[in-house]
């Protein structure tokens, strides 16, 4: 039995008189960059790149010579394959039409005419990371069934996409910038390189721009930046799929029903206050209401503002929400006398 490696591709290939650019090939519009190497430069969103096996893929090897050494095999946790003649196959960081060709050279060895076919039956479940303004940051898996977690409670079906996976972290926050998301995936080879696309999640929202909506690939880093300030948007974007469901806030203070509300995402202060009851006849003090945040740093802020039931939402004056939040219902001087 023979152990071959994917690092032996490239001599391989030369000593056959083959160029490892005959075999690899990357989109016209990436830029493939080394790990080590940063900032990576970053490329038009495109649909173009090639899917890469890792361990979990189920392959098909069929030999049309030789259909007994034909059948299923599967890419281990080692990223290694067994197959018939040869043992372990390491075959992680390839493209099919890559491992096809290294299959082809190395059965050359035991095979007069090794005439071959791999296809992938069962692609690996898709593991990517969401970092940075969604609600759930972290490690998740996506499959081709999923529930979302945002405002709409739409089923997810289909290749997994840039906005399937956020609707599946709960969402945005309301200080994400939609403008400047960015998309990180593999590129074949080994050792391992990557290329970062720019996506404007806005444009897809506002315009129905699709091509902002990449289908992910297992290993994908997603990451949404933060907003200097609150978004022009964040009431427009209160109401699309990619908002969180519901939130938790706490209304104290001079209002008729203190306590923690559920409330849809992105509420406005002045509906919040009005959730819990409104506020109290002369006891509330409308030119004293506070907004206390808890920031994910752990630090804290809190903002005046004023009580205008007429007032429509606004970054300044009526802010949207978050889930944590406390509004605080401050007492008029006629309470604080009376008390």
């Amino acid at each position: 039995m023979l152990g071959c490696s994917a690092s032996l591709l490239a001599c391989s290939l030369l000593a056959t008189g083959l160029t490892a650019s005959s075999v690899v090939v990357l989109p016209r519009s990436a830029k493939a960059v080394e790990v080590s190497v940063a900032p990576a430069q970053v490329v038009p969103v495109s649909q173009e790149d090639a899917y890469v096996l890792g361990p979990g893929d189920g392959l098909q090897l069929r030999f049309f010579g030789a259909t007994e050494l034909s059948g299923p095999v599967e890419v281990l946790s080692d990223g290694n394959v067994s197959l018939p003649l040869l043992g372990p196959v390491r075959l992680t960081g390839l493209t099919l039409p890559q491992a096809s060709q290294w299959l082809e050279l190395i059965y050359k060895k035991q095979l007069l005419r090794p005439e071959l076919q791999l296809s992938l039956v069962r692609p690996r479940p898709l593991r990517v990371a969401l970092v940075g303004e969604v609600e759930r940051p972290g490690l998740y898996t996506l499959t081709s069934t999923e529930q979302s977690q945002t405002e709409a409670k739409v089923s997810i079906s289909g290749l997994p996409t840039l906005v399937d996976a956020i609707q599946k972290a709960g969402g945005i926050t309301p200080m994400a910038n939609l403008r400047e998301v960015t998309l990180q995936r593999r590129l074949p080879g080994e050792p391992l390189r990557y290329k970062r696309t720019s996506v404007d999640l806005l444009a897809l929202v506002q315009q129905g721009d699709q091509l902002q909506n990449p289908i992910l690939f297992d290993g994908d880093t997603i990451r949404i930046e933060q907003a200097s300030e609150p978004v022009a948007e964040v009431i427009e974007l209160a109401s699309t799929t990619l908002s969180p469901d519901t939130i938790s806030v706490n209304v104290i203070g001079e209002v008729l029903s203190p306590g923690t509300l559920p409330l849809p995402a992105n509420t406005p202060l002045v509906q919040a206050v009005l959730a819990a009851g409104g506020p109290q006849t002369w006891r509330a003090s409308k030119g004293n209401v506070e907004l206390v945040r808890i920031n994910r740093n752990g630090t804290a802020t809190r903002q005046r503002f004023q009580l205008n039931l007429s007032q429509g939402a606004s970054n300044t004056k009526n802010p949207p929400l978050r889930d944590g939040d406390t509004v605080v219902v401050n007492r008029s001087g006629l309470a604080r006398a009376s008390d």
